[in-house]
């Protein structure tokens, strides 16, 4: 159609939320999209309730409330090893979502390139059509999902821009090693561009693995966007309350992308993020245990079931692989929620040639472990089910 935009054109609507609304329409069990069904922790919710009582309900500094900026600035210099001055260096943006396009879209021009390591999360390829880049691919190869840095380099050239960097990773739950992110430091430098960094699963990491952020490394401070939320830390993914840490030039441009995007993140929520970034690390550390907990049991359901797993590092996703089932992704996925009542998400959403995902499937596991636990005893029909299935001429 002619008054479509050829950018509309290039990419589908998210397939997680999709599979949001098809679970929901089949009453199933939601694995696909990570989003928590237990409570946020009470201090938040008391935080933001007491802010809402003292009318905090208009526009904040569309940049983010001062004690926000000041309390990201401090938790960068404590958990990420990174100083920032949060007057020049902090932009408060709706969701980590908000955080990268405006990010993209402040630094790219026509001609350039970014680099993505595929498997990715789904949000990557639309953003580089919305900016205007092009978009170069590197495979994270299982089953730990590391690259090749040779790989990686000769992804680079003069017109490469930038380098995405999600870590934990969504959805192999990959948490790159300090030597793997001074090699991407190194390629950063040798072709005079970016890093930029998704952490917005930075806290939820397992078996004594420990979270680096990129822009800690020397020679990468000028040269690194961090990006990070409170979504999937403190369980408020419906709050979109994230943050893009820059040098004052690149931070400049992101304000100004994220002024005419969206104005400002709801302000109450920020006076309760404030609070949440004052958590003792006894928070953290129950975090990280009781996902790992929630991992462990979906695991062992996951096997039992027959899938073959990618246990991961860091998030809270497991990549199963379902080749031996007999089915394409996007189908089984589409059988599980309506004949199991369980659903994930489709592997190929997370590839740039769908193929490549097509013997792959994403479950999240950041749920209640009552919910967890019936998911497996659904999950453990789908041998005699499957068996039923291919009898059906």
């Amino acid at each position: 159609m002619r008054n479509i935009s050829r950018k509309a054109e290039r990419f589908t609507e998210s397939v997680i939320r999709g599979m949001t609304r098809l679970c929901e329409r089949h009453g199933g069990i939601n694995l696909a999209q990570g989003f928590p069904d237990f409570p946020a922790p009470t201090e938040l919710k008391d935080a933001a309730k007491r802010a809402i009582d003292a009318d905090h309900n208009q526009y904040a500094i569309t940049w983010g409330t001062r004690e926000f900026r000041q309390a990201i600035a401090a938790k960068m210099e404590t958990y990420n090893d990174v100083s920032c001055d949060p007057e020049t260096e902090v932009t408060v943006t709706c969701g980590s979502t908000e955080a990268m396009i405006a990010t993209l879209l402040a630094v790219v021009n026509p001609g350039d390139e970014i680099v993505i390591f595929e498997p990715f999360y789904e949000n990557y390829g639309p953003d580089a059509i919305i900016s205007g880049a092009s978009a170069a691919y590197v495979p994270l190869r299982p089953p730990h999902f590391t690259f090749d840095p040779d790989a990686l380099r000769a992804a680079c050239n003069t017109h490469t821009k930038a380098i995405i960097i999600n870590t934990p990773h969504n959805p192999s739950g990959h948490v790159f090693t300090r030597a793997e992110l001074e090699s991407i430091a190194a390629v950063c430098q040798e072709f005079d561009c970016l890093a930029i960094t998704d952490e917005i699963y930075e806290h939820i990491l397992y078996d004594g693995r420990a979270h680096v952020s990129p822009a800690s490394l020397p020679g990468m401070r000028e040269r690194t966007i961090t990006i990070g939320g409170l979504s999937k830390t403190y369980s408020v993914t419906g709050w979109r309350l994230a943050y893009a840490v820059a040098p004052p030039p690149l931070t400049n441009a992101i304000r100004k992308m994220h002024d005419f995007l969206t104005v400002g993140a709801p302000h109450p929520l920020q006076i309760a993020g404030a609070r949440a970034l004052e958590m003792p690390p006894s928070y953290y550390g129950r975090l990280a245990s009781e996902y790992a907990e929630r991992r462990d049991l979906l695991a062992t359901g996951l096997n039992a079931a027959g899938f073959r797993i990618f246990v991961p590092e860091g998030a809270y996703y497991i990549l199963a692989d379902i080749g031996q089932f007999g089915m394409g992704d996007v189908e089984f996925c589409d059988w599980l929620v309506r004949q199991v009542g369980v659903a994930a998400v489709p592997g190929s959403s997370f590839y740039r040639h769908p193929e490549l995902g097509r013997d792959l499937i994403r479950f999240t596991f950041c749920k209640r472990e009552e919910t967890l636990r019936e998911a497996v005893r659904r999950l453990a029909r789908i041998p005699e089910l499957l068996r039923s299935h291919r009898s059906i001429p």
